[in-house]
């Protein structure tokens, strides 16, 4: 319950720091897709169910505010929860190299599914432009905020581990 409830603060919060606070302090518009550091994180580190219902929630909230179409971003933000939850067993918390690999992995994924359903599609070709402009550009600053973002996370996800004294079965 308190895990659940730990979770949706931290889509809300991370969602609003994306959304709103990011864009009004970077200035050149390079933004960190916090939801997806939040959305594998939760999925390595507590599994594919939580992966999946973080994932779904974080892509909804974007969908609801800035997709075209609902369920678009929700569904892509479900795969990497969930594609991220396979990790869960080789996930070791002293060690910072899987979640950086994986969040960058899935930041790359993220953007080249991006580019392929909403421009590709629309017979949008620049690919070597959106690439080098928006996914490669998108991709390190994420993985800088990973290194700022990723150890909160993972220090609050030990302390709910301690405090209920074992692995939580919560999906969230």
């Amino acid at each position: 319950m308190l895990s659940g409830l730990i979770s949706a603060v931290l889509v809300l919060l991370f969602f609003l720091l994306q959304s709103a606070v990011f864009p009004a302090i970077a200035p050149v518009h390079l933004i960190p897709n916090l939801l997806i550091i939040l959305t594998a994180s939760k999925g390595f580190m507590k599994g594919e169910n939580t992966g999946i219902l973080v994932g779904f929630f974080c892509g909804l909230l974007v969908d609801i505010f800035f997709g075209g179409v609902i369920g678009f971003h929700a569904l892509l933000y479900l795969y990497i929860g969930f594609l991220n939850g396979k990790f869960s067993q080789v996930f070791y918390p002293e060690d910072i190299k899987l979640p950086l690999a994986l969040i960058t992995v899935s930041d790359l994924t993220y953007g080249l599914l991006c580019y392929v359903f909403l421009f590709l599609i629309w017979g949008k070709l620049e690919f070597p432009y959106y690439f080098a402009h928006v996914i490669l550009p998108e991709m390190i600053v994420t993985l800088i905020a990973t290194l700022l973002f990723y150890p909160p996370i993972l220090k609050l996800q030990e302390l709910l581990f301690d405090r209920q004294g074992k692995r939580s079965t919560d999906f969230v």
